[in-house]
């Protein structure tokens, strides 16, 4: 009996222990973690909610990126008909929806019978909607069917890599906001502008229509659809950017229609340092491969004869330009066997506008006896050596980043091949280990077109509050140690207008243009070669228009081509053209 009676104790003790574990839970659940639950932090009231109720997101509440006159770049707003699945089983004013929105009565009963979410009909569904038929929409007062401004994203994405975009990273995102509770949903700047200014961006609150359903999606409380959003005057903000989407849609459109399938283009305002227009081949993918997703005119890559550009500013600065001087551009780059391009004896002009390879090998190895460092602080002097976009301090984001994916040039990997000949040649001529980065080469342009003085690029122009109201202006920025002497830039643009006007020059075909072109071409080799076993090459035209008054910058590199396929030139060419 007694053994018994020990027995139920112990199994009332279990039990006992066991409802004190389960309320213990229950309270966890109920009362304390109910907003932050688990190693996820995950809010169990919302996710509740999220049971019994259908929604349909008008916005997502991030802030917008729009271009120089406000246009949108990453999201805008669209007249739209939302229609609830439930009005199914009402009889709802389909007839006079289908005469507003101009689509068929046969077509919108056939979503919304088919529907188990809320159909959205707007202008890509056929619906031409203006603000005033959104109006008579909702004049019906008939729950389940609402005209709202819904959030769309463009169907064509312009300027899609300097945009970036966001993606759902954890991880990242609290290491980025460590102070924050943020969604494991919510989707950050992942690259880009949606990056740069993911801290801007970043959401209050949602802009949606939600009703409470039962297990069968039947509205539980009638048919009360609730509208819920945030009256906030200032969130969310805009980033207005310097592109303008015109001539971002013409250069996407060059480098489509020449077949370039790695490279791009950059065009600036000469004047403001701004960037106009950028795109980046292969087009961006999310989902495809890791080089979509890279922005190649923020990367370095070999310039080619483009460097020849810092090795005749170092001439002319020490002295070497000298108007009688003969060079043999018969000879190959170290001054050994016949070159394949048979120049003859040419002046230090003409084999710039030439692009002599043996007159930039003297020239060369004359420099580094004389300065040692000379193409190292030359090319840092013109803004080829340290990244060109804009940076600085806002508000309390110090070293803020408007490129925040731009790399840094570089000149020479080991210093040991100063001593070498052969190998100080190659650079002179963009070669060895020579890498740039396409925007810091249009900013060269830039910056000797405008005269000499370098400034930082800026790709935007302030951030705006929701009610228009300017939040942060970007200053135009000097770029410290970037300048180069009026002597030395009077010499470049001649030699610049010399490759175009030149008739043996390598931008000899610009000369059709409606205005003159200053540039300079650049062949460099990759070292690598395709499936053919042709050898593959950077291809670049660098330059600026109008020459007696330049107003834009352009650089195009037609990156690891082959020569008898290579486009920059075509590229360059059609976006001069179409700019005017």
């Amino acid at each position: 009996m007694r053994a018994i009676k020990k027995r139920i104790v112990s199994v009332c003790v279990v039990i006992t222990i066991f409802l004190l574990i389960l309320t213990a839970r229950l309270a966890e659940l109920q009362l304390f973690r109910t907003e932050s639950f688990g190693s996820h932090h995950i809010n169990l009231i919302e996710e509740s909610v999220k049971q019994r109720t259908q929604s349909v997101l008008i916005d997502d509440g991030r802030g917008s990126i729009v271009d120089r006159r406000g246009e949108p770049l990453s999201a805008g707003v669209e007249p739209s008909v939302v229609l609830f699945p439930f009005i199914k089983s009402l009889n709802w004013p389909s007839e006079k929806v289908a005469s507003i929105t101009g689509m068929s009565e046969g077509i919108i009963h056939s979503l919304v019978s088919r529907a188990k979410k809320p159909v959205i009909l707007s202008k890509k569904d056929g619906a031409e909607l203006t603000q005033s038929d959104l109006t008579k929409i909702n004049e019906f007062k008939f729950p389940g069917v609402y005209g709202v401004m819904v959030q769309e994203k463009p169907s064509e994405l312009s300027a899609s890599h300097i945009i970036g975009y966001t993606a759902e990273m954890p991880v990242t995102a609290k290491k980025r906001y460590p102070d924050k509770k943020l969604p494991l949903t919510m989707k950050i700047g992942a690259a880009g502008l949606q990056k740069a200014f993911d801290a801007f961006l970043l959401p209050e609150s949602e802009t949606k229509l939600l009703y409470h359903v039962d297990a069968n999606n039947n509205p539980l409380f009638g048919v009360n659809v609730k509208y819920i959003a945030d009256s906030s005057a200032h969130y969310p903000v805009k980033i207005k950017t310097t592109l303008d989407s015109d001539m971002q849609q013409l250069t996407e459109k060059a480098l489509t229609q020449a077949g370039i399938k790695k490279g791009g283009a950059v065009l600036i305002d000469i004047q403001s340092s701004s960037l106009l227009a950028m795109a980046s081949k292969p087009d961006l993918n999310v989902n495809g491969s890791s080089s979509s997703l890279s922005n190649y005119m923020l990367e370095s890559m070999k310039p080619g004869s483009i460097f020849k550009i810092v090795t005749a500013a170092a001439a002319i600065e020490n002295g070497l330009d000298h108007p009688s001087a003969r060079y043999n551009c018969n000879l190959n780059p170290y001054g050994g066997a016949e070159e394949d391009r048979q120049l003859g004896s040419l002046s230090f002009d003409q084999s710039f506008s030439r692009s002599c390879n043996y007159t930039f090998n003297v020239l060369s190895n004359q420099l580094i006896k004389k300065v040692p460092d000379y193409m190292e602080t030359t090319a840092e002097k013109m803004g080829l050596v340290h990244p060109v976009g804009w940076q600085g301090t806002v508000f309390h984001y110090s070293g803020f980043k408007q490129f925040p994916e731009e790399k840094q040039g570089t000149v020479w990997s080991d210093n040991r091949d100063k001593g070498s000949p052969k190998a100080v040649a190659q650079t002179a001529i963009g070669q060895k280990d020579v890498q740039v980065t396409p925007l810091s080469i249009a900013n060269m342009m830039a910056t000797i077109a405008r005269g000499g003085k370098g400034m930082e690029v800026k790709t935007a122009e302030e951030i705006l509050y929701k009610n228009g109201i300017s939040m942060y202006r970007f200053p135009n920025s000097e770029l410290a140690n970037v300048s180069i002497d009026h002597y030395t830039v009077q010499k470049l643009q001649k030699l610049l207008r010399l490759v175009v006007s030149d008739e043996k020059g390598t931008g000899v075909r610009f000369r059709t243009l409606p205005f003159e072109v200053s540039g300079k071409s650049g062949t460099a080799e990759t070292g690598r070669k395709d499936a053919e076993g042709h050898n593959l090459i950077n291809k670049w035209f660098a330059g600026y228009f109008p020459s007696d008054s330049p107003r834009y910058a352009l650089v195009v590199v037609d990156a690891d081509t082959i020569a008898s396929k290579a486009a920059a030139n075509q590229v360059f060419y059609d976006i001069a053209a179409g700019l005017k």
